[in-house]
């Protein structure tokens, strides 16, 4: 459903801002108002780097009146394959410069406010003072609690993306929405403890079109929540998948105000040991968690495949969809490392179907295989 605006439009754009802005001033229903509205809001964006990076961009040639950049960060070589806002030239150089270059250069009139300082729960409050909206572009799970908890506090909408390998998900959080619209949160969707140690972009990669594309969508929901149109995924959830062009949505609800038992630590099996199960008269049923093209390349035989965002974005749906193939068997959850496979293991087990993590992945497995 649409919301109201975050914002009250600026009393009138400068007739340069108009100019530049002119294919927005006819776009219904955004519309002058809402291009007035943008003109008036004031946006932080946390990390500018994969996802801040397009919606840098966006938000720039949007006519959004303020941004805020918050990255800590200095521009790499490897950066380069997706976070377009930095150029080779700009290797050794602070990320927060190029955001400044690159939204000056689209927008001149805008207001960019650089923060060269690492988010913490101590400066958190003070870094995202005054924005209307925080999108959430960091690569680390602690960060992303403390950017949340942050916005919590302060009622803010958090728009937040994740992306890893060919799959991602899009959603916002927002504790204090208005009236008719479900309150949501991080812990919603990830649980303290569930997240577990994700691995690395440098250990499982990812696709750099994606994360142009999800850090574009981010700056998409930014500007319906600005403006107060179309239907932002508040209490919805967008899991993209890249590689077979999808995209689909999941609800997203409120968990209970009751805090969530710790997980315990996800049992596990040695790829010797599962060998040794799977020629028995009764093999376990093995969910390979990895992405498509993953899975392609090597697969357990029989093992069927279920992302792991998938998992994540419905752990119960998930859980049942195993337990009515898998039976009376024995479950084991496999990745490339254990890493993914453990985590899926621990949310599995929270909805109520128990299985183990094979130690080490499929890493391992090709160790007992050779």
């Amino acid at each position: 459903m649409a919301l109201p605006p975050l914002v009250a439009p600026v009393a009138r754009l400068s007739e340069r801002e108009a100019a530049r802005t002119a294919r927005h001033a006819v776009l219904y229903p955004l519309g002058e108002e809402g291009q007035g509205r943008l003109a008036a809001a004031h946006v932080a964006i946390v990390g500018a780097g994969g996802l801040g990076s397009p919606a840098v961009l966006a938000l720039a040639a949007a006519g959004v009146g303020t941004l805020t950049v918050i990255d800590d960060d200095v521009v790499e070589h490897s950066n380069l394959q997706r976070q377009v806002l930095h150029r080779h030239t700009d290797i050794g150089s602070d990320k927060v410069a190029s955001a400044v270059r690159a939204a000056r250069d689209l927008a001149p009139e805008m207001r960019v406010v650089p923060v060269r300082e690492r988010i913490t729960r101590e400066n958190a409050g003070r870094l995202l003072e005054g924005a209307d909206v925080v999108l959430d572009g960091t690569d680390t799970f602690a960060t992303r609690e403390v950017v949340a908890e942050a916005c919590e506090r302060s009622g803010v909408p958090l728009v937040w993306g994740v992306v890893q390998e060919f799959h991602a998900q899009v959603t916002v959080f927002w504790s204090r929405p208005p009236a008719g619209a479900p309150a949501t949160r991080l812990a919603d969707l990830y649980p303290p403890g569930a997240a577990g140690t994700v691995p690395t972009c440098a250990e499982v990669g990812v696709l750099g079109a994606l994360v142009m594309q999800i850090g574009s969508l981010m700056a998409t929901q930014a500007i319906l929540l600005i403006a107060g149109i179309g239907e932002p995924l508040v209490g919805r959830i967008a899991l993209v998948d890249a590689l077979r062009g999808t995209v689909r949505e999941a609800p997203l609800r409120r968990s209970s105000s009751a805090a969530p038992p710790a997980p315990a630590a996800s049992a596990e099996v040695r790829a010797a040991d599962l060998a040794s199960a799977l020629a028995g008269s009764a093999p376990p049923f093995v969910v390979d968690v990895r992405g498509e093209d993953e899975r392609a390349g090597d697969a357990i035989p029989s093992s069927i495949g279920i992302a792991l965002p998938e998992i994540l974005a419905a752990p119960a749906e998930a859980a049942a969809r195993i337990r009515d193939r898998a039976g009376d068997r024995d479950v084991v959850v496999v990745c490339q490392k254990g890493v993914r496979s453990a985590r899926a293991a621990a949310v599995l087990a929270r909805a109520g179907l128990a299985s183990r993590s094979l130690a080490g992945g499929m890493d391992a497995w090709d160790g007992v295989r050779s």
